[in-house]
């Protein structure tokens, strides 16, 4: 398994045709231990995880999300959020899950799988991550706020460059970057 740093700079969204090659429930447990040892605001612990893995399952969950590579892919983690307020009158889901997913897909990558990160379509666009929900047996207390396709890449593919760290990163203040 590689490295945490090397994990972080080798991640990339996937968005091509997967292997059909298993993955196996040993690494889906990896990749869910990950994501649920994520920080949580307030220790609230308002993120849940599904690994999916059943072949029908698969097709189902390619029917509803109608991405044609998300239908070579042979398995996905489906991430919950619970919105609850803390004792400072807030809630951190947003945080909680995105901390979650994070992990997930570094998980992912550390493991030698691809991934994509799918919220917004899953969650704005015709009830997709509902749709998804109640196939799995989610309550309505819970919402489906992302879908992680899981398998090795069938396709050759990049990592989308990064702007330089220059532009984004300084030390003690802020620093304009140079136009490019």
């Amino acid at each position: 398994m590689m490295e945490l740093l090397e994990a972080i700079h080798a991640r990339r969204s996937y968005r091509g045709h997967y292997l059909p090659d298993a993955v196996p429930r040993e690494d889906l447990r990896k990749i869910m231990e990950a994501a649920l040892a994520a920080p949580s605001g307030c220790n609230l612990q308002t993120t849940s995880v599904i690994a999916v893995d059943d072949p029908a399952l698969m097709r189902d969950i390619a029917a509803i999300v109608k991405k044609p590579w998300i239908a070579s892919a042979p398995a996905g983690i489906c991430v919950l959020a619970r919105e609850q307020i803390g004792p400072r009158g807030v809630s951190y889901h947003v945080q909680d899950y995105a901390a979650a997913i994070e992990n997930a897909l570094l998980a992912i990558t550390a493991l030698g799988y691809e991934s994509c990160w799918l919220e917004g379509y899953v969650t704005y666009v015709d009830g997709i991550g509902r749709a998804i929900a109640d196939r799995l047996g989610v309550p309505d207390s819970l919402r489906l706020v992302a879908y992680l396709p899981v398998g090795k890449a069938a396709e050759a593919g990049e990592r989308k460059e990064k702007r330089p760290f220059e532009d984004r990163a300084w030390f003690n203040s802020y620093q304009a970057p140079e136009m490019r």
